[in-house]
């Protein structure tokens, strides 16, 4: 194993870290900026990313860092169920059994959030992740189920979040009135050529490395070009890259290995 060989405590690119060790790009630190922004103004937000750039890490980070006193988080990632469903689910997570008939479940998902916000003063927020598979039908629900006081109140948090598809799916004029209720939007672009090097030195000191200096310049230029920024394939390409400087007793991974490495994963 590549972390005994390199003097590691742990494998520094395993996507199981504490949140308070969550590497914060220039992009993450951005889109923290923007929900914090939603935090305070409330409504609906909408985040897109292509997959593996991050952006359910930092939705993460976000949400562990809410006052479970002031915010209910509600976090689905379950976007491709029917509307019956997605209603069960809502009501679910806000605590209660869902009601047999649909608008039974409105009134009560209606009721839970309007308790919860105007007589708890807790504020629930709804992460809608992998929201790009989510039907016409639940995003003509969402308009409704989110509608207050004659729509001139947000006491929610919706925070849709997908790849660039639901941004598409949003622009069709079927979902006009739930776009013009979107406050605040962001889409990652993920690690930058020069945010490389001081992610992969991060990690490794995280992970208690004797030398932080085991990927060469052209190693990290190799990254890059093979994961274009994306979180996700850098750790792996990292990872595929230490086991095999481990499996040739090298020191030190070069373009080469990383080169091997992509081959490695390649499927």
């Amino acid at each position: 194993m590549f972390t005994q060989y390199f003097g590691l405590k742990f494998n520094p690119f395993s996507k199981e870290l504490d949140e308070k060790d969550i590497y914060m790009s220039k992009d993450s630190k951005e889109l923290v900026s923007r929900l914090e922004y939603i935090k305070r103004t409330k409504g609906f937000f909408l985040l897109t990313a292509e997959s593996g750039f991050g952006k359910t890490t930092v939705l993460r980070k976000f949400s562990g860092a809410l006052n479970p006193g002031l915010f209910k988080v509600c976090y689905s990632a379950l976007s491709s169920l029917t509307v019956m469903d997605f209603y069960r689910s809502l009501v679910f997570r806000m605590g209660e059994t869902p009601a047999y008939q649909k608008i039974r479940m409105f009134e009560q998902l209606q009721r839970l959030i309007y308790d919860s916000y105007y007589e708890k003063k807790v504020t629930p927020v709804f992460i809608l992740d992998e929201a790009q598979s989510l039907s016409g039908g639940v995003l003509e629900d969402l308009r409704m189920i989110f509608n207050f006081k004659m729509d001139s109140e947000n006491p929610f948090i919706t925070i849709i979040a997908g790849n660039p598809n639901i941004r598409r799916k949003l622009q069709l004029s079927v979902n006009q009135a739930l776009r013009q209720r979107i406050t605040g939007n962001y889409h990652m672009t993920g690690l930058s050529r020069v945010e490389i090097g001081d992610y992969i030195s991060s990690r490794l000191v995280l992970a208690g490395a004797p030398d932080t200096k085991i990927f060469t310049d052209a190693a990290l230029e190799s990254l890059f070009a093979s994961s274009g920024g994306a979180l996700r394939l850098v750790n792996t390409l990292a990872a595929a890259s230490l086991t095999c400087a481990c499996s040739r007793n090298l020191n030190a991974v070069d373009e080469e290995i990383v080169f091997q490495a992509d081959r490695d994963i390649e499927i």
